[in-house]
């Protein structure tokens, strides 16, 4: 099969992500001729809703499973459908000292005064990050040396004695990032940053319903969207070529946008790639028959489960896994947290499964670092091993069964969000997070610069969560590089 002549758009979009779709929708609307081309056969990303049980009517947030980032500006100026629920309670931890026969019900109203303390650094930053990024000295703010320029760690330990509620605080500095409490580099404390600027809600229907209304709001605006087009190389003038079942074909845009990870926009450039962080994270997915039973008599499951629950994240216990994972060890026991989308949305689920008691459980184990060398199976063990540690009844006991008889588990490690969706080492960051401000010393000369999207090529521009900004499903990555393109235009 031979070279499809070349065609020429204004912008051609690397990725079908959910970054990747809002920038796609934002170009075509402001009258530009965009193409995007995805690998896969669906669009989405890490951000779609699928049945992930043969002959079971639940479609599941299979990757990514809450929302925060999500700008409501942004909501509005692409006329998407996206409902998100708050969940009831803040989070529940059994206390692991009396083998989670207590543990702390968190609201909203706890951590108050630490809260108010982490508003004064977090609010003012959420309010700039549709704007260009500011500096440094000019975001400073509130209790800024705390936050920002203080290991997290420090500021936890300060903010309260009590060994399981630190461990509370700190999880929000781990989701996806592997560094100790007191690191230097102060990863966590960028990955705290992000995880306190916004809450954290269900989407209502699944996240494949926000990909679903980008896809629908970037068509409706006229943006070509291509499925099963891999993307074999870029050029630094804007040259894309890529293969379809067809043949290869090559396309010219005046910018290129790219929703992969820099690694990989690096290899299709034919470049040395980027120093990157590896990801430390498990995905286990559950349907069960119903919710378990509880060691802690003084909440019921639904409490426990309408919120985050936090197992085996005491302060001590988080610290503990860190050094066991450095030292190339599963940590025992493996910190935990759970995210129970069927409580707070049940239209995931079919009538029949909601009305026999079935729910869908999200478990999120963290310190698991990509090349820690365990299996699949071995990780799956260590989640549900954890879980068993503070229920009254194995989980398994609970695990509906799929149309051939098997249990409704599904793990999805590093290696898995690697080779499935081309997450370089399982970075659910695409490389790690980065501060959502600008240097005093750097350069923002350019519109690419300025928001944040810039790479060494001027026609190249980040759109995904390897971007300033990216990180969570937040459509933050695509609406800058969207902002650059109409800027520099």
């Amino acid at each position: 099969m031979g070279v499809i002549a070349s065609d020429s758009f204004d912008t051609v979009i690397v990725g079908g992500g959910h970054n990747a779709l809002t920038a796609a929708a934002y170009l075509s609307r402001a009258g530009q001729r965009v193409l995007l081309l995805e690998r896969l056969d669906v669009l989405g990303g890490a951000a779609i809703s699928a049945p992930a049980f043969a002959g079971v009517e639940a479609r599941l947030s299979r990757y990514s499973y809450l929302v925060s980032l999500l700008p409501r500006q942004i909501i509005d100026d692409l006329a998407l459908d996206v409902r998100l629920a708050r969940r009831t309670f803040a989070s529940y931890t059994p206390d692991p000292a009396d083998g989670g026969r207590s543990g702390f019900l968190a609201s909203t109203h706890d951590f108050a005064e630490f809260g108010a303390l982490c508003d004064s650094v977090t609010r003012p930053i959420w309010d700039s990050m549709l704007k260009p990024l500011r500096r440094r000295s000019a975001a400073r703010t509130g209790a800024w040396e705390q936050f920002i320029e203080t290991p997290i760690g420090e500021v936890i330990r300060a903010a309260t004695p009590d060994d399981l509620r630190r461990g509370v605080l700190l999880t929000d500095a781990l989701i996806g990032t592997f560094a100790s409490a007191d690191d230097p580099s102060l990863q966590q404390n960028i990955c705290f940053l992000y995880h306190q600027m916004n809450p954290w809600d269900v989407p209502i229907g699944g996240m494949g319903a926000v990909t679903g209304s980008l896809e629908a709001s970037a068509r409706r605006h006229g943006a070509e969207l291509r499925t099963g087009a891999e993307v074999l190389s870029v050029s630094p003038d804007g040259e894309v070529r890529y293969r379809t079942g067809s043949g290869e074909h090559t396309v010219a845009g005046a910018r290129v946008l790219s929703g992969v990870s820099p690694t990989v926009l690096a290899g299709l450039l034919g470049e040395a790639p980027p120093a990157g962080q590896p990801g430390a994270q498990v995905k286990v997915n559950l349907l069960l028959n119903r919710l378990p039973r509880l060691r802690d008599e003084s909440v019921t499951p639904e409490q426990a489960f309408g919120g985050t629950f936090h197992v085996n994240e005491t302060y001590t216990q988080l610290e503990s896994a860190y050094r066991q994972a450095s030292s190339d060890r599963i940590p025992q026991p493996l910190p935990c947290e759970i995210y129970c989308h069927s409580l707070a949305d049940s239209s995931i689920l079919s009538p029949e499964l909601r009305a026999s008691g079935a729910q869908t459980l999200t478990v999120f184990g963290l310190h698991t670092p990509h090349g820690l060398g365990a299996s699949a199976e071995q990780l799956q063990h260590a989640v549900l091993a954890s879980l068993n540690s503070v229920l009254a009844e194995p989980i398994t006991d609970v695990v509906a069964t799929d149309a051939d008889g098997r249990p409704c588990i599904e793990t999805k490690t590093t290696v898995d969000l690697e080779d499935a969706l081309g997450m370089t080492a399982g970075n659910i960051f695409h490389g790690g997070l980065q501060w959502p401000f600008a240097e005093d010393d750097e350069q923002l000369e350019t519109a690419a610069q300025r928001w944040g999207v810039a790479t060494d090529h001027d026609r190249i521009l980040l759109c995904g969560s390897g971007s300033r900004r990216g990180g969570g499903v937040s459509g933050l990555g695509g609406y800058h590089a969207a902002m650059a393109v109409l800027d520099a235009d």
